[in-house]
């Protein structure tokens, strides 16, 4: 089960964060042993800006909102040992796409791009309680390491008020990825009212002990004085956390689900330092889904959609009010709204 979150938006949370509650409801219907082959695939289009819980309309009336557009699929390969223990391995393939005109010049809108590998995660799974005897309840914990095979330093072309091009590194929000290994640790519950309802929990928790990975914020220009005093002039590595819950009803082979998301990058990591450029935020969704099963194989499209988006002030924003006296807080761009789609299957 790929718990990996990915915030709607310049909120720069990586993974595809599928529907993860039809998965484990397929996994604890496995045999004693076997293997689980899953796809999940989501795709957003951020543009709305906001300072903390307050919308910046004018960005879009004036035209200088930053539009992403974010595709990424996980695939991922669980290995059942028996009813109690699993272990899977997550391989993230990401698309993204930016347009923007503050990172051209500001006269003109162009795009930056981004395409590959992002970060692999492997992560092994136990039931608590023994499956066997407990089948309306059980939680599952999961422990993992996230490496860093996607690319955090992807460059691209730029342009400039003056008209020539530089190369440079793209934006944190469209890196592949975040250049820290990390450990991951995971949380999965289930309750059955009966064979046609049941109530879902997931908590997902990734710790990225790096402060930052040393890539330049400046788009191949040379930082300021000042971006180096607030440390904005290269890139932080954030922890992330994602929160589920919600119920599922199943009719014949249909499973209605719904619930609530809540998906965070936070001003402070646990462990390590915070410095270096991020934009911590947090999004609240309504998450409503169905899922079609039939036999060993299932697939499930999921849609999160907005309630709040809050983009939280920063370490960096911190630096910056303490040393100018003047209250900081960046901005980012949010989605209205995201798409899951993914299938599984055993074998």
């Amino acid at each position: 089960m790929n718990l990996s979150a990915n915030a709607q938006g310049c909120v720069a949370i990586r993974g595809a964060g599928g529907a993860v509650c039809s998965m484990m409801d397929h996994m604890k219907n496995i045999d004693s042993s076997g293997w689980m082959f899953s796809t999940n695939t989501r795709y957003f289009r951020s543009f709305r800006h906001f300072v903390g819980t307050v919308e910046q309309p004018q960005r879009q009336q004036l035209g200088t909102e930053v539009i992403n557009h974010t595709f990424s699929m996980d695939l991922g390969l669980t290995r059942v040992f028996n009813k109690t223990w699993s272990m899977a391995v997550y391989i993230p393939i990401i698309a993204n796409t930016r347009s923007s005109l503050y990172e051209h010049g500001g006269k003109d809108r162009h795009e930056t791009h981004s395409f590959g590998l992002g970060d692999i995660r492997v992560a092994g799974y136990a039931w608590l309680l023994d499956p066997a005897k407990h089948s309306k309840f059980n939680i599952q914990a999961g422990l993992g390491i996230k490496f860093a095979t996607g690319d955090y330093k992807y460059q691209d072309r730029f342009y400039t008020a003056t008209g020539p091009t530089i190369i440079g590194p793209v934006d944190q929000s469209i890196q592949l990825g975040d250049g820290g290994t990390g450990f991951t640790t995971e949380i999965n519950t289930y309750y059955s009212i009966s064979h046609k309802l049941n109530f879902y929990a997931n908590f997902y928790y990734l710790l990225n002990p790096r402060e930052q990975n040393g890539v330049s914020t400046q788009r191949g220009g040379t930082p300021s004085a000042s971006t180096i005093a607030y440390t904005t002039d290269v890139m932080s590595v954030p922890d992330q956390y994602l929160i589920r819950g919600g119920a599922n009803y199943q009719v014949n082979n249909f499973t209605f689900s719904g619930g609530l998301r809540f998906e965070c990058i936070p001003v402070n990591d646990l462990i390590g330092g915070s410095t270096g450029f991020r934009r911590p935020g947090q999004v609240l969704t309504a998450e409503p889904g169905i899922t079609y099963t039939i036999k060993k194989f299932n697939v499930y499209v999921y849609t999160p959609i907005a309630i709040s988006r809050n983009r939280t002030q920063s370490v960096p924003d911190k630096i910056k009010t303490d040393l100018t006296g003047v209250y900081a807080q960046g901005d980012a761009a949010f989605a209205d709204y995201s798409v899951n789609i993914g299938f599984s299957v055993r074998f």
